[in-house]
Formats: structure tokens, sequence, C-alpha cells
């Protein structure tokens, strides 16, 4: 397994203006959903357990502790001083490694809009990268002071919410150039380009976000993504870290999981919403993405909320 990023957090990085903000606006609880769109903060005294999901399009930041992110074989470590982001929805599995009840966790989370950041190329003639050679969907960078200051103007909108809706808007626009013109821009271009084969994949992945649940042969997707299926199966590992099928799966098992969680639906019931024939098929592959059988996975994820 590679390791793409792995730095300790300085002093001065922990105590920044960032966690502060954080750390004022979310007090006690482990997440909230402010009332900027699509920004979410959280907090954690203690390191936790990796946990699999969906992650969307978006920046993640860390004012204060340490946190790891899977992909496939990949794995990406970030801190105070480093940000994720992620071009296109991926299955992750993430987990806060540096925290306690005297410096907790504090993070945010700010999902992308890509069609601003595509009309920002526009109107600021900036183009894709003609030879791109990372094409891996996840990066990790060292945060620029002037998009950490943005970040900190954001959440200072919480103290004054009459001028979210005139104010946020325009940060959330320079965040996204921002993060174009930085070390990840060349990530934020390639998706965003109908002529790249980043943005093929990406209409790929959306298709299957929206079908998960129906059987998928690669060959079809590469027709029609406009690729050979060699050359399909090669940008979809290089911006996934896994095959076409094996997406497909962790997208499906993990929707199970937040039915079984959310709706209360047995494992037999999930298993055929999610596109399971085999209950069996769908119990051995769930506990091998989880660490444990359905029913007894979702005892243990209620007896935590």
């Amino acid at each position: 397994m590679s390791t793409n990023t792995s730095i300790s957090s300085s002093d001065s990085a922990l105590d920044n203006k960032l966690s502060g903000l954080i750390a004022s606006l979310i007090g006690q609880k482990a997440r909230i959903d402010t009332d900027v769109p699509g920004l979410s903060l959280h907090r954690w005294t203690e390191p936790t357990d990796p946990t699999s999901y969906m992650l969307a399009p978006s920046i993640c930041l860390i004012g204060q502790g340490r946190k790891r992110l899977f992909l496939g074989e990949e794995t990406f470590i970030y801190d105070a001083e480093h940000f994720l982001i992620t071009s296109v929805e991926l299955p992750v599995v993430t987990q806060i490694i540096e925290a306690s009840p005297e410096k907790p966790y504090l993070g945010l989370t700010m999902e992308l809009d890509l069609r601003l950041i595509s009309q920002l190329m526009i109107d600021n003639q900036i183009t894709p990268d003609k030879k791109q050679t990372d094409r891996c969907g996840i990066g990790v960078s060292r945060v620029p002071g002037n998009l950490n200051d943005a970040f900190c103007r954001l959440l200072s909108l919480a103290s004054q919410p009459e001028d979210i809706v005139p104010l946020a808007p325009l940060i959330r626009q320079e965040i996204f150039y921002r993060l174009l013109k930085s070390d990840q821009g060349p990530r934020l271009r390639a998706i965003t380009s109908n002529a790249n084969h980043g943005y093929q994949i990406a209409r790929t992945i959306e298709w299957l976000k929206e079908n998960f649940s129906k059987p998928v042969k690669v060959e079809d997707l590469a027709s029609n993504s406009g690729m050979s299926v060699s050359a399909f199966h090669n940008h979809f590992r290089s911006m996934t870290a896994m095959t076409p099928l094996q997406f497909q799966k962790k997208m499906r098992l993990n929707e199970a999981r937040r039915l079984m969680l959310a709706e209360h639906l047995d494992a037999s019931k999930a298993a055929f919403e999610v596109g399971y024939e085999s209950p069996s098929q769908f119990s051995r592959e769930y506990s091998r993405l989880f660490g444990a059988p359905p029913m007894k996975d979702i005892r243990q994820l209620s007896q935590r909320v």
C-alpha cells in the first residue's frame, strides 16, 4: 500500500484561526451542517475506527488533528497544513488518527460546485493541462495562505447570518478560483473540460451513481465514453484506484448500509434494493468491506449514535 502524504502537524498550525472558528461554531457536537450550502464542520475527541462512505467532490480542511483516507490501495494523510480535494464522487474509507479531549480533531468539508468551477475556467480563460500525469480523483497539497484566509472569512459569516446570502457565494467563488490556481488545479481542470478523459470518467461515475443497482458491462461504459475497453479501464482505474465493477460494488454496499441504518430495512430487502440477487453473496461482500455481517454492523453503528 502506498502513502501519498504523511506530515506531522506543528504546534503553530494546530493553534490557528481556522481551528478557533470551527471550535466556536461546532461547540460540543460531532458534526453540524452550516447555513452555507455544502459546508459542514466536524469535531472528534478521540481517534476513530475506519469508516466507509461515498465522498462527493469536495475540499477537506483540518484546523486541528490529523486524518487518513484510503482509496483502493492508495493512502492519503492530511493535517492542519495540508488539504485534501476530491474531484469526483468516490467510495472511500476514512479514519481520524490524531485527536484528544484536550486537542480535538476540528475539520471542515465543503462540496465543490463543478458547474461554477467550469464557468470560472471559461470566464478567466483557464485551460486544461494537455499532459496531466496524476489522474487520480483525490489529491493532497499544502494549504495556501490565501485559501485558508478565504475559509476563515466564510466561517466568520456564521456570526452575521444576514450576510450569508449576499456574501457566501462570492467567497465560495474565490475559494474555487484559488483551487484552480493551486497545485490541485490540474485535477479540477481535467474533469471540467469535455475534451479530457477525466471528464468522460466523471460522467461515467455520475451514471453509475444513478444506476448502481443495474447490471453493468464494462464494454458499454467504454463505448458510451468514446474509448476502447482497455483505455477506459486504464483511465477509470487511474482516477478511482479500482475497476468499474469494484467501484459499483462499493457504491451498492454503502447504499445498502445507509438503507439499513437510516430507513431500517432488513439485510435481504437492502440487498435486493441495491441490485443483489443472492443474500449470501451480499452478506459475504458486506462483511468483507465493513468487517461484520450486515445486521451486526448496523447494531454496532446504532449504538454509537
